[in-house]
This record gives C-alpha cells, structure tokens and sequence, in this order.
C-alpha cells in the first residue's frame, strides 16, 4: 500500500488550460487575460510552428476546429494565419459583450511571443508552461525557436535554485531530451495518456522531474501519485474539471490541477 499524503490546498497550483477556455475561445489573447483576472497561477498553452517560422499558439495540426480557415499550421504562414478568426466558433463567453476586451484579443491567431509578454507583464507572478506538439514536420527546430525566443525575455536559462517562470511540457520524450540540451535549467513536464511500462515505478525520463498524468490516469490509477511523490517528482494532472476530479486530485495531493474552468477550481479549493 503506497501512502496517501494530502498537501494543503495553498500548495496546489491551478493552471489555465489554453487559458479560461470554458468561457473564451482557447488560446486566444482574451482567454489569457481572463485566467490572469480569474486568479490563476499559471497559464498552459501549445504551440505550433508556422511555415515562416513563428511560433503560434494552437492545439491541432489543422486550423479547421477552433477557426474559419482550413489547413495545416505548420504550411501556413503567420500571415495567413492573422486572417483567420479564431473566436467566432464558440458562442457567447463572458467577453462577448465587453467593451473593454478589444475583437482581436477575441479572434486573433495569437503567438507565443505575445503570450510571453502578457504574462511578463503581468501585475503578479504568473507562471506559463508550454507544451510542444509532436510529431511535426520541422523535427528540432520547434525546439530551437522556442529557446530562441524564450532567451528574448530572459526566461530560458533560470536562475539555479530559484523558481522558474517556465516550464516546458511534452509527450515526446524526443522533444524533452532536445529541450534539455537547449535548456537544461528549463523544468521539463513528461505528460502522459497512459503510462509506459518502464515508468509504471514511478521513475521518469532522464533530466525530467515533473509528471503530466491526464485524470483518467489519476482515476484508474490513485496509487501512481504517490509512487511519483516517492521518486520525488512533482505531479501536474490534466485536464480536471469535475467537482469530484478535483476533490481526487486535492485528497491525493497532487501538486498542480490543469483545467479549463481555473475561477470554479479555486472557488472549489479556497471557497
């Protein structure tokens, strides 16, 4: 029997998936700001790289689902990409009759640098992490870029023993093992939609001290937590929007809740 040791809820951090993306269209400028003003500790996103080289923030490999455009991110350019709306597709949304969140916060294809700014500007200390999508055309190159500019704002090489701002996560452990030769400093999230054998002890790539278990692994599998905790690892859970999701994953302990609705997450832990 592994032990169950629960951690107070201050410990928990809550991170916005694709920022507040119940409420406002994923990945958008809007959904950032609206996590940031919901109270959350961090921001997730994911991150393509376009057929000029920049980096986007978008979830599929196709465009198709979250705007009005067709095609491949990665055969696209930025500016193609800025022609699109990228809002439009989900009705209503707590932003869709504020004056003050301006339309293309709202629609606008956003880039990573952008988002960078946003949270390096922030009035409080806001983390981001940053998943990169595998497999791609451009093999290493998402992750050079990504360095590239995370060194713009002097995020990619922290501080040794203090707090990163950044954290990089991945299911490709390919793309976590380039990451730590870009960026050894950077912390590295392995996330995982079931649990390799050899991990199943609750071991983890080379260099990677951090586990992405989605919650149908944390379900099926409550034990695995602690093993984690055991190996010294922190556990990051995804995607976790249930009442009773986040209740599991407060009474196991896990040290970050990935959700979609980050304002009902932390009315849930702090009332």
């Amino acid at each position: 029997m592994w032990p169950v040791t629960a951690h107070p809820p201050a410990a928990v951090q809550v991170v916005a998936h694709r920022g507040s993306s119940e409420d406002v269209p994923e990945h958008t400028l809007a959904a950032y700001r609206k996590a940031i003003d919901d109270g959350a500790d961090a921001l997730e996103c994911d991150v393509r790289l376009t057929a000029d080289g920049h980096l986007v923030c978008v979830h599929d490999r196709r465009v198709n689902r979250t705007s009005n455009g067709r095609g491949l991110v990665s055969t696209l350019e930025l500016a193609d990409l800025a022609t699109l709306d990228f809002g439009s597709w989900k009705p209503g949304g707590v932003y869709a009759d504020d004056p003050e969140a301006p339309e293309w916060d709202r629609k606008s294809v956003l880039t990573l640098d952008r988002l960078l700014q946003l949270v390096v500007d922030a009035d409080r200390p806001v983390q981001l992490a940053i998943e990169t999508k595998h497999p791609t055309r451009y093999a290493g190159l998402v992750e050079r870029r990504l360095v590239e500019l995370l060194d713009r704002f002097g995020l990619a090489h922290p501080v040794e023993g203090r707090p990163s701002q950044v954290r990089v996560m991945s299911f490709s452990q390919l793309s976590l093992r380039r990451m730590r030769q870009l960026a050894p400093r950077l912390p590295a999230v392995f996330l995982m939609e079931r649990v390799p054998l050899r991990f199943r002890d609750g071991t983890l790539p080379k260099g990677v001290r951090i586990a992405g278990p989605s919650i149908e692994i944390v379900r099926a599998h409550p034990r695995f937590v602690a093993r984690l905790h055991r190996a010294g690892h922190r556990v990051h859970v995804w995607t976790v929007d249930k009442p009773e999701d986040v209740d599991l994953c407060l009474k196991l302990g896990v040290d970050a809740i990935i959700t979609n609705r980050p304002a009902g997450v932390l009315r849930q832990i702090f009332g």
